[in-house]
């Protein structure tokens, strides 16, 4: 038990930098750079990283639905999701920077999304344009604090989702 608890916080130590803004390279030793094959809704897409193709879930955002099963679509789904497929092009060079977790339950790689070309972080800039709402998750939590004061920002602002919903 002691040795785990012990892993985990050397883990977190090495593999969290503490960056919290976009003009640092990486916020943890975990990053790849990958090329998107198609986006599936506003958080989640396809990258092809070294050959192999990934679902990538972005970490610590949640854009409203417009494929589930059981939410159907939900206010501004479709805007997110035309967004994110308007800025994640197929082509388009990613860097994925992982957390502490690297996959869901679902088996989808979990990663901070930066575009590789001009460095934008895409998860913060979601919630900042108002196409997604902060999802903390742990322990995936790095950049919890710049996902809130983003949507204090958007809400504030009546952008996206916030000004519709």
């Amino acid at each position: 038990m002691i040795a785990t608890a012990l892993c985990a916080v050397v883990a977190l130590a090495v593999s969290c930098s503490g960056a919290t803004n976009t003009s640092e390279s990486e916020t943890t030793t975990s990053a790849n750079t990958g090329v998107v094959v198609s986006v599936s809704d506003g958080d989640t897409f396809t990258v092809e990283v070294g050959g192999a193709k990934e679902k990538v879930r972005l970490i610590g955002v949640d854009t409203p639905e417009t494929k589930h099963p059981t939410k159907g679509v939900q206010c501004w789904g479709p805007e997110a999701s035309d967004f994110t497929a308007s800025v994640l092009t197929k082509g388009t060079r990613v860097r994925l920077v992982r957390d502490i977790e690297a996959r869901d339950r679902y088996g989808r790689l979990l990663a901070y999304v930066y575009l590789a070309d001009t460095n934008v972080f895409f998860n913060l800039e979601l919630v900042r344009l108002g196409f997604a709402r902060p999802y903390p998750f742990e322990p995936n939590t790095t950049h919890e604090s710049d996902f809130a004061a983003a949507a204090w920002e958007a809400r504030d602002a009546d952008r996206g989702l916030w000004g519709a919903c």
